[in-house]
């Protein structure tokens, strides 16, 4: 007996459940922007899209299907018409892949009370009392030199809790179900181990550790040496093989589905990478009708939506008008992509009368520190691990110290053109400066080592950029 309107049914559930399994499964794969673009790749690869560099000349042609990634967490993915003619315009959706998170500072090292912890900071507006009390992990991309000297980055994810923000105990702070305060500089820093494991630790690896210090200059100083351990095994390279990364803390509870009826997904991130899931399934499964098509369909994956858009990956960079207009105008966006942008403006140096107001893990000194590389991951600074990491190979190779530089949590940091430069040309840009006192008085002042220093940054920047640019492995 046939039953077609049952038959239906069941099809139509079959489905629904495969869409819910392969939603959460690529939820799951995405802890971070960076590993969210890098999973729409393999669904675009898969559909028979073509990956173009910005760097390279382009031809677009009818039936065509392209994608375009930038910095690693943007992506714009497009499938040209059968019937498109120059003029016709595009049919686009736009999302974007980033989500408030805690993000390791640049030097992150610290221990407190027999306590080994990792310095956060403040990524886009979080509820970051739900922080607390969960078994995190950390997730991002590493940046290493391989032995050929090539420069290369590879995702991680660690998979298994790790890392943990404690709260305070009810008996040592009676008002907290009444009045609920975080510090976000002094509260949410991470515990990362106990101070004793390090200690053990040290017995046997000392001879290691003096070597990694040694190689890999300040580096080792600035992460616990455990931490850069576990990346370099997760990256199969040696621990003074690694230049810099992007780590963010990320939940290890995975997404589900729940609910008395199984009506409910939980999840993570789901502000807007459910979004972007959806625009690119949408996308490729629209294939089939594209012959037809007068139009250039298309997706864009911005980074950066929870902190303002204005980065060489955002929404308000150029990124997209050099792509739609690459379909008949080539020179001027390649040159773009290959540029490179150093934003100079002076910087902070520590001062001793006012020390607490910087960050204590990011104090910039007049004396032999170098020239200070600014990180804000609110993109306040335009400095992002990929230009740091030229930047500082740059450096490497003009025999110029680098110190870092980040403000503190719960102070607001200021800015430089770097980020508007970067946004509105879509150039990949860093923020750099010397280290002073009395900023805007009538009578500043620095210091002659760092006026040496920042001389011969600069002709290095001209003589090595060559060299370092053409190391990176696309």
């Amino acid at each position: 007996m046939n039953f077609p309107r049952y038959s239906f049914f069941i099809r139509r559930q079959v489905q629904y459940q495969k869409n819910v399994e392969g939603f959460l499964n690529f939820i799951n794969k995405s802890p971070t922007a960076f590993h969210c673009v890098d999973n729409v790749k393999k669904t675009l690869t898969s559909a028979g899209f073509k990956e173009l560099r910005e760097n390279e000349q382009w031809n677009v042609e009818p039936l065509g299907k392209y994608f375009v990634i930038k910095n690693g967490s943007c992506l714009a993915a497009f499938a040209v018409g059968g019937k498109y003619q120059h003029g016709n315009g595009f049919a686009l959706t736009a999302t974007h892949t980033d989500s408030p998170h805690l993000r390791v500072k640049p030097v992150s090292k610290r221990d407190s009370c027999g306590y080994l912890q990792v310095n956060v900071e403040c990524y886009g507006g979080g509820i970051w009392h739900t922080w607390f009390d969960r078994d995190l992990t950390l997730a991002g991309r590493v940046f290493f030199r391989k032995e050929n000297g090539k420069i290369r980055d590879h995702l991680v994810h660690i998979n298994r809790p790790i890392i943990r923000v404690p709260t305070i105990a009810i008996h040592l702070k009676r008002d907290t179900n009444e009045k609920l305060e975080i510090n976000k500089q002094d509260n949410l820093q991470a515990v990362l181990a106990l101070k004793t494991e390090e200690e053990l630790n040290k017995s046997t690896k000392k001879d290691e550790t003096c070597s990694t210090e040694k190689k890999s200059g300040s580096e080792a100083k600035k992460h616990h040496s455990q931490l850069l351990e576990l990346l370099a095994s997760e990256c199969n390279c040696q621990v003074d093989d690694i230049i810099n990364f992007d780590l963010m803390l990320a939940d290890t509870q995975p997404s589900c589905v729940g609910g008395l009826n199984n009506e409910f997904i939980y999840s993570g991130r789901l502000d807007n990478q459910m979004s972007a899931y959806c625009a690119i399934e949408g996308l490729v499964k629209s294939l089939d009708t594209l012959p037809d098509e007068t139009f250039i369909r298309g997706a864009l994956l911005y980074d950066n939506e929870e902190i303002g858009s204005e980065s060489a990956q955002g929404a308000q960079s150029e990124f997209t008008q050099h792509i739609l207009r690459r379909i008949t105008r080539d020179e001027h966006e390649r040159s773009i992509a290959n540029s490179f942008l150093v934003s100079a403006d002076m910087a902070h140096a520590i001062h001793p009368n006012y020390s607490s107001l910087h960050d204590r893990d990011h104090q910039p000194s007049l004396s032999d520190g170098g020239v200070v590389l600014k990180t804000n991951c609110n993109n306040r600074y335009a400095t992002t691990a990929f230009t740091s990491t030229v930047i500082k190979e740059i450096a490497r190779l003009s025999n110029v110290p680098i110190q870092e530089f980040c403000m503190r949590n719960d102070m607001p940091c200021g800015t430089t053109v770097g980020p508007i430069l970067s946004s509105r040309l879509g150039m990949y840009t860093v923020d750099v400066g010397a280290p002073q006192l009395s900023m805007h008085s009538i009578r500043e002042m620095t210091s002659t080592q760092a006026l040496e220093h920042y001389l011969v940054f600069f002709q290095g920047f001209y003589k090595n950029f060559k060299q370092v640019h053409n190391s990176i492995e696309h």
